[in-house]
């Protein structure tokens, strides 16, 4: 019996997820038979080199395309190997996976100019797993091309009963609001790991604060959070989206950090990660009752208490509570995009990307 006859009674996907927060691939595998649920799921990490070649990409250099292609091309062999270790890990065949959903690392993320650069072959990646892949983005119908998860946060945490936020903490962070009833919007609220992690690899070499250790030592420096916060980005409505084009250490040097103990500034970057959602809640998510955070940051738990200080009397949680890891929300939120391809519905939210309108989103490679 072929491949694609096995398919046709399958409904699991896979979701591949690589952020700005370039640790590397978070793979899962959903059965989206009705409700989506995580069959299991597992985290390649990046080697050291190719994650200071991506970290490079994000600013112009010389030799830039040939450098972006043989990235691309290790790019997609590492997500066939997160691919062939789960399914080896779940006994599953890649007979019985309709399709891979893989957004691809961004590079350069200019929605304002019309484009954004996901690095890595969807085409590759097909061959290598045999699987169909699909890559999904608004652009072209003139969206901002992210952020693509409110969709699936709308579908797996929506209530009818309690207007909810969910707060993806990744490099960037961003934000799905979830009323009872009307319509769902979302944004990136600004830095969410990323200037963290940069802060911190630039002063001690470690790829991030493990459990917010450094910044819990530190006090947060309000000259410097009140300068931070002026930047225009924080002061524009939705849609938006942002990324490490914009959030960066070249961003931060001319506010003169260096003169600064380590610790401090890093507690004044976890406040500015804190105190720019908590507005952005305040501001465009009137009524809210509950907060979840997923993403990397859901695990920095200084950075969530710090949230949590910016929203008094809102309960603030993990996405665990509601049924699904927070490592692992974003990976099927992009197996979820595929499946919606696959069946011709749309993906985005045109409340969300500022699109013109619905889009079935994301182009098909055949295996």
């Amino acid at each position: 019996m072929s491949g694609s006859r096995h398919r046709g009674r399958s409904e699991l996907y896979i979701g591949l997820m690589s952020g700005t927060s370039l640790d590397g691939v978070d793979a899962a595998l959903v059965d989206l038979r009705s409700r989506p649920l995580l069959v299991d799921a597992l985290f390649v990490p990046y080697p050291k080199d190719l994650r200071a070649a991506l970290l490079a990409l994000n600013d112009p250099s010389p030799d830039e395309l040939r450098r972006a292609s043989l990235v691309g091309i290790r790019l997609s062999k590492l997500y066939a190997v997160a691919v062939r270790r789960l399914l080896r890990k779940c006994r599953v065949s890649a007979r019985l996976v309709r399709a891979i959903g893989c957004h691809g690392q961004t590079v350069r993320h200019v929605p304002e100019s019309g484009y954004t650069v996901q690095l890595g072959s969807p085409a590759q990646l097909a061959e290598l797993t045999g699987i169909p892949v699909i890559r999904s983005a608004d652009i072209a119908a003139g969206g901002q091309g992210a952020p693509l998860v409110p969709a699936f946060h709308a579908a797996v945490f929506r209530s009818s009963r309690v207007h909810r936020v969910v707060v993806n903490l990744g490099g960037i962070a961003n934000l799905s609001d979830l009323p009872c009833r009307g319509p769902v919007t979302g944004f990136d609220t600004g830095p969410g790991n990323v200037l963290l992690d940069a802060w911190i690899g630039q002063r001690f070499g470690r790829d991030l604060d493990r459990g917010g250790t450094l910044a819990s030592r530190g006090r947060p420096l309000e000259p410097l959070l009140r300068d931070l916060l002026a930047d225009p980005y924080f002061r524009r409505s939705p849609p938006k989206s942002t990324g490490r084009d914009h959030f960066n250490l070249a961003w931060l040097r001319p506010f003169g950090v260096a003169r600064h103990r380590a610790e401090d500034v890093q507690a004044t970057l976890a406040e500015l990660t804190a105190r720019s959602i908590g507005s952005a809640i305040a501001r465009f998510c009137s009524g809210v009752r509950e907060v979840y955070l997923c993403g990397g940051g859901a695990r920095n738990s200084d950075l969530v208490r710090r949230i949590a200080r910016t929203l008094p009397g809102v309960p603030v949680a993990s996405t665990l509570q509601l049924g699904i890891h927070p490592d692992w929300v974003e990976a099927m939120a992009f197996a979820w995009l595929a499946q919606r391809r696959v069946k011709g519905k749309a993906g985005n939210l045109p409340e969300v990307t500022g699109a013109r309108n619905t889009r079935v989103l994301g182009a098909m490679y055949a295996a």
